[in-house]
């Protein structure tokens, strides 16, 4: 007798972790988009998605068959920072939905790096050789050109100059006490980010919003996607114990925390979730 086939669609996060199981094919739009399912159930990515292709067909309709790169970008920088309007959400930019990329296509308002995901879909299917860059507090976009690389701030759409990365990245170094002897060159910052870790940082930056506001469920949801992408991030697990500690989860709780402090190298810290740990299992008791 045949078995039944299960017809049901997917989960938002099985379907998410098929789209980042290979390094190697990660449709980075697509994973992107697919992130925003959590807050809307019923997203259609596909039609998302399409919603993309059409901007993509708009744009190359203005570009002539023998244009060279530069005049691409050119084509490119002043159809989707002027003509559409895309540009950083200055006024709310700790609003969750800019790093929901359904919302920032119909807004066209966002934050650096979902504006950035947008960008180089729109570049690379132009034919640019477009990459983005996890600089450190601003995501980058840039592309090689014959001449030379051009780095662009999604977020105004300004191409930058080294003597302006070097002074975005003075705050950082001195945090960080890369000065004098220390001190790193700028092109080191500018390193391309494959998809997995444009991922890790759009989730990261929703992760914070939602901790900032105590919103475990949301934060816990987060924190699921984090972990299906990264799997072996430690601290994701104490923070989603943490959360589920907070929604009176203590058996949840336990589960995660015990793979932190089983796994973490954080000495420190490690006693200091022990600790919690040994409270929740008192409490299972």
């Amino acid at each position: 007798m045949a078995l039944p086939i299960d017809t049901a669609p997917p989960t938002p996060l099985a379907y998410f972790a098929s789209l980042v199981r290979d390094d190697d094919h990660v449709p980075l739009l697509e994973a992107a988009v697919s992130i925003a399912q959590d807050e809307y159930p019923d997203l259609d990515v596909q039609q998302v998605l399409g919603d993309m292709d059409q901007l993509l067909e708009r744009v190359r309709r203005r570009c002539a068959g023998d244009a060279g790169a530069l005049q691409r970008l050119r084509v490119l920088n002043q159809f989707f920072f002027h003509d559409l309007g895309f540009g950083g959400n200055v006024n709310n930019y700790y609003d969750p939905d800019n790093s929901h990329l359904n919302v920032v296509l119909r807004t066209r308002r966002g934050i650096p790096i979902t504006l950035g995901v947008l960008w180089l879909e729109l570049a690379e299917g132009l034919g640019l050789k477009a990459r983005g860059v996890n600089f450190p507090g601003h995501f980058m976009v840039k592309i090689n050109l014959p001449d030379g690389q051009v780095v662009i701030d999604p977020f105004t759409g300004q191409s930058l100059s080294r003597e302006d990365l070097s002074e975005r990245l003075e705050p950082y170094k001195r945090r960080q006490g890369l000065v004098d002897d220390y001190d790193v060159p700028v092109g080191l910052y500018l390193q391309a980010a494959p998809p997995r870790e444009i991922l890790a940082r759009m989730l990261r930056n929703l992760k914070e919003i939602h901790r900032s506001q105590a919103d475990w469920l949301r934060l816990i949801a987060v924190l699921d996607r984090l972990l299906i992408l990264l799997p072996d991030a430690w601290d994701e697990y104490r923070d989603r114990g943490l959360a589920w500690a907070e929604m009176g989860e203590a058996r949840l709780a336990v589960e995660d925390l015990d793979r932190y402090v089983t796994h973490t190298d954080n000495a420190q810290d490690r006693e200091a979730m022990a600790q919690r740990l040994a409270e929740l299992r008192q409490a299972l008791n």
